[in-house]
């Protein structure tokens, strides 16, 4: 049963890292392509560890991999954060299809 689950596990999160890699290439500007990037390929990479979880049990590997869960998570996400806000404060502009600015009108409440 655990093997089930662990191959389960194991092909969605080769699916959700697939389509992690299909929005970097689809997506029109940086900012959808590490929206893309980080939540598909965050949620696929914690699931494919979770995986090694039910395969491997509580030994070295399954507990490591659950250690690295919560890291990969707050990790990934904050360094995606860092990169979005750095990348609109050195003035990379939206694509056009663009619909909100969410930054725009943060930064003109701040002034």
């Amino acid at each position: 049963m655990s093997n089930t689950i662990g191959i389960i596990l194991l092909c969605t999160g080769f699916l959700f890292n697939l389509f992690g890699c299909l929005g970097l290439i689809r997506l029109p500007d940086v900012y959808n392509r590490l929206q893309s990037a980080t939540k598909c390929v965050t949620l696929g990479t914690c699931s494919i560890l979770l995986s090694l979880l039910f395969f491997f049990g509580f030994s070295e590997i399954g507990v490591k991999a659950l250690i690295a869960i919560p890291l990969l998570f707050f990790g990934a996400t904050v360094a995606a954060h860092a990169l979005i806000r750095g990348a609109y404060i050195f003035g990379v502009d939206l694509d056009k299809r663009s619909i909100k600015d969410d930054y725009k009108e943060q930064s003109d409440k701040d002034h």
